[in-house]
């Protein structure tokens, strides 16, 4: 007989499986570009857009889905974006066309935003005891974070095996088995109503916004950082963005309450993990480029290169992550968690034109993804401390909108940097190669520095949580009625 704790352990996993088709949509399509650009004669900068326009929509809704999920609830959004997910996931594999692909996957990102941005609320909803939910973010993140690794595997085996199309049919099944598992296993839970933040000019505002700030980000590498172009647009979407954060602070429902960002920790852990996520981000993509294009590594072997990383990741997140923070707190799991992700990084900056994959490559994969494994587990329990039941779905968005939106920024300077100075280095005359592999070792060494920067904001800002042997005690310890006062009160 399955207990209600059974249903909820298996409510989580089926939060999950949503939540790894999203994240391996994000790389699994990465290793597949070539085949798609012959298939349906893509241009170089056109083939872009079938990347770029999924972020777009996914990045630009987020905050939106969010929101919506504690208006009218979670369960029906995480399900309303299965639903769109899985529908254009259809599109895109049977897609004949350059024009049917790339509306195709805007519309994908509009599920993988809506599907996405609830699941946390939803876990620690559903998880409210601290060891439990301890132990489920740590799940969570194992596979958010690893799940990037996997889709790169993922995206060998099929591509190489069957053709790409099949990176997206596999969608299919796994959003269809999702879907019927969350409608028995997850319990609906009404929203606060519409009525308690129905702002939809505020919607559009941030909408907008984000959306304009998210393709202003994707196009630097054509015009540059100090283009009027880039200017312009950027200014815009800042402007749009301001408007509507003044806009919350004057009405009476608003979109997003800003008194979750009284929370210093909330505040602080948001912005730690869009510093931390970017080094992530140049571990993943300008590692996958450094793997292929200088070491002439396959699809299949980079994506069987980021295997210690995974494995690494999945051991220190379902086996430790949720004991060491329970017994020493987030805020000190983070710290060191965060120095091994910096260390990784400086290895890969050192790595030589013709690296050895045991010497050179393996020891970064296994410092990141220690670092990574133990670190975001306790970010994302710090990120969401501050959230009540009604906001749950919204803090969910930021954190996943810093994730991405501090990823995609950090992913544009890094590889802008990296461009101009392997091409400055093939104008003196150095070989590809080395040009190549001097670019890559700027990005690593300045994601490293970001780093390096979150682990400074994280030591100033983040505030000792109670979550952990002494805090259990306090608690047992108080009287009834005079729990101790949290430190991340204001």
């Amino acid at each position: 007989m399955i207990t209600n704790d059974d249903k909820r352990w298996m409510a989580l996993y089926a939060l999950c499986a949503g939540m790894l088709m999203i994240v391996l949509d994000a790389t699994i399509v990465n290793v597949a570009l070539p085949s798609i650009q012959a298939d349906l004669r893509f241009s170089q900068s056109n083939l872009a857009w079938v990347v770029n326009a999924y972020l777009i929509a996914f990045g630009g809704l987020l905050l939106l889905a969010g929101r919506l999920g504690d208006l009218i609830g979670q369960r029906r959004i995480f399900l309303i974006g299965l639903g769109v997910f899985t529908a254009s996931s259809l599109l895109c594999a049977t897609a004949q066309t350059q024009a049917m692909l790339v509306v195709a996957r805007f519309v994908q990102g509009i599920g993988g935003a809506l599907t996405s941005a609830v699941i946390l609320g939803m876990i620690v909803t559903m998880l409210p005891e601290p060891g439990e939910q301890a132990k489920a973010i740590g799940i969570y993140t194992f596979v958010a974070v690893a799940g990037g690794s996997i889709g790169l595997l993922a995206g060998g085996i099929l591509t190489a095996a069957i053709n790409w199309h099949w990176i997206f049919f596999v969608n299919l099944p796994i959003g269809v088995v999702t879907a019927l598992c969350a409608r028995k296993l997850i319990e609906p839970r009404a929203g606060i109503g519409l009525g308690h933040g129905a702002d939809v000019p505020g919607a559009a505002l941030l909408t907008g916004g984000l959306m304009l700030g998210v393709y202003t980000i994707l196009e630097v590498d054509k015009h540059g950082w100090g283009s009027t172009y880039t200017l312009a647009l950027g200014g815009i979407a800042f402007a749009l963005l301001a408007a509507f954060v003044t806009r919350q602070a004057q009405i009476a429902s608003p979109l997003m309450p800003l008194r979750l960002f009284r929370s210093r920790n909330v505040a602080g852990a948001n912005l730690v993990q869009a510093l931390l996520v970017v080094g992530m981000f140049a571990m993943f993509f300008l590692g996958a480029l450094y793997m292929q294009r200088i070491l002439g590594y396959s699809a299949l072997q980079v994506g069987l290169a980021y295997l210690p990383s995974t494995i690494v990741m999945g051991t220190m997140s379902f086996r430790f992550s949720a004991s060491l923070s329970m017994r020493f707190g987030a805020r000190a799991v983070l710290l060191p968690s965060m120095t091994s992700i910096a260390a990784g990084l400086l290895v890969l900056a050192r790595g030589p034109v013709h690296a050895g994959y045991l010497s050179d490559i393996m020891p970064a994969m296994v410092l990141i993804g220690l670092g990574a494994g133990l670190g975001f587990p306790s970010l994302m329990s710090l990120a969401m401390s501050g959230a009540t039941p009604s906001d749950a779905g919204l803090a969910s968005g930021i954190v996943n909108t810093s994730v991405q939106v501090g990823g995609a920024i950090g992913l544009a300077v890094l590889a802008t940097l990296a461009t101009e100075r392997s091409n400055a280095l093939l104008a003196h005359g150095q070989s590809t190669a080395s040009a190549l592999s001097s670019g890559y070792h700027l990005a690593y060494g300045v994601g490293a520095a970001l780093v390096l920067a979150a682990i400074v904001v994280a030591a100033a800002v983040l505030r000792a949580d109670l979550v952990g042997a002494r805090g259990h005690a306090d608690r047992e310890a108080a009287p009834a009625g005079r729990q101790p006062v949290c430190p991340d009160a204001a």
